[in-house]
């Protein structure tokens, strides 16, 4: 973004940007507990905001610290579970636009499968490039561009996590855990090519776009 600071607390047309996804798993009756996971040093100021969100909500929220990449981050936010039985969604607080019906949808598929994650097909061509050489164009009917929420059972996802540890393995997702470590099928639900990730200037404007389309 330019800017050190968490592009989750960014502010998306009057809003810090976490609050649009907080609010959407808050309105999910499915919803028993929260749990952000962010740096030390900005756990003051997201504390003071999810107090705001949370004034009239009866879900709780806790706040653990991050590590030093994402999967362990995810590590810590996994043992600040208070049943690691139960369903657990993965997600990206820097999507704000999931909507309450894909977490519906993923919630259904997850207990038929034990693993079910959120994605879009690929629109664009996808070429395989080495050198700056075009090498082959890849066949995009069976590729899918993989979003957040990614939905587990907790047992299932710490163990993975865990084996992962153990070879000092980085995934590039939950599900690529699941994938490489576990003895189950990731099922793919639908999405929406709204649920985009604000990572750049130019995310930031097609966000506010989003944000003022579905508020007309």
């Amino acid at each position: 973004m330019g800017a050190s600071r968490n592009k989750i607390l960014l502010h998306l047309i009057g809003k810090p940007v976490i609050s649009y996804s907080l609010n959407t798993f808050f309105n999910d009756p499915a919803c028993k507990h929260i749990i952000l996971v962010t740096q030390e040093d900005e756990q003051e100021l997201l504390a003071t905001m999810v107090k705001k969100e949370t004034k009239k909500k009866r879900c709780p929220v806790t706040i653990v610290s991050g590590g030093s990449e994402r999967q362990y981050s995810v590590y810590n936010g996994l043992n600040a579970l208070i049943d690691p039985e139960n369903i657990v969604m993965v997600h990206d607080g820097a999507r704000p636009f999931v909507n309450l019906a894909q977490l519906k949808a993923l919630h259904r598929k997850v207990q038929e499968t034990r693993a079910a994650i959120l994605g879009v097909p690929v629109k664009d061509t996808i070429k395989r490039v080495f050198n700056g050489i075009v090498q082959e164009t890849v066949p995009r009917e069976t590729l899918w561009q993989i979003q957040t929420p990614q939905a587990f059972y907790g047992t299932d996802l710490i163990a993975v996590h865990k084996l992962a540890q153990q070879e000092n393995y980085l995934g590039t997702d939950d599900a690529s855990l699941i994938e490489k470590y576990g003895d189950l099928p990731v099922s793919m639900v639908l999405g929406s090519y709204e649920n985009i990730k604000l990572t750049t200037p130019e995310d930031m404007l097609i966000g506010e776009a989003i944000v003022k389309r579905k508020r007309s």
